[in-house]
């Protein structure tokens, strides 16, 4: 998602992911998020390599200045400070998603980074998503948060109000 946030407005991402075709989209939100004041962070540096290896040769540079031929693999050190900063002010976080590829440790910091910052908030902490708790049990943080949840993009569209499948059938009845 940060690449799109990033590439929409100019910013060289290299090979990382991006779905270009939600510029448009993205746009309209950072629009919405100005008007509402509301802060939309995107990483300030990543970890980029030219493969999704743990062997792969690694550097850390400018989130919207990766080099052609390389992909942002992980939040850089600067951004993972940046984040702590921000979540450690927080009254309530939910946290849906790794940084970047944290099974490989080449690319875990980042996500190990946020998960500690979280971890040790003040904040009312919810985790949610499979990925992001197999970040905090790889970080042996399970405990320290007060919700932890399988259900991410559920929960997501929870949160915007959606309708849920499974719990609009148990209100329709039989």
């Amino acid at each position: 998602m940060a690449f799109t946030l990033i590439a929409a407005d100019g910013g060289e991402i290299g090979e990382s992911l991006c779905e270009r075709e939600r510029f448009e989209e993205v746009r309209a939100a950072k629009g919405r998020a100005r008007e509402r004041g509301v802060l939309l962070e995107v990483p300030r540096d990543v970890v980029a390599a030219a493969e999704m290896s743990a062997q792969a040769e690694h550097h850390t540079v400018p989130a919207a200045e990766i080099p052609r031929g390389m992909m942002g693999l992980d939040i850089g050190p600067k951004t993972v400070e940046e984040y702590a900063r921000i979540v450690a002010d927080a009254k309530t976080i939910l946290w849906n998603g790794p940084m970047g590829v944290f099974e490989l440790e080449p690319f875990s910091a980042g996500t190990r980074g946020v998960a500690t910052a979280v971890a040790h908030a003040a904040a009312f902490s919810v985790v949610g998503g499979g990925d992001s708790l197999l970040a905090v049990k790889k970080a042996e943080l399970t405990g320290a948060f007060d919700h932890l949840s399988t259900g991410g993009g559920a929960s997501l569209e929870f949160l915007e109000g959606r309708a849920l499948p499974g719990i609009t059938i148990l209100e329709d009845g039989p």
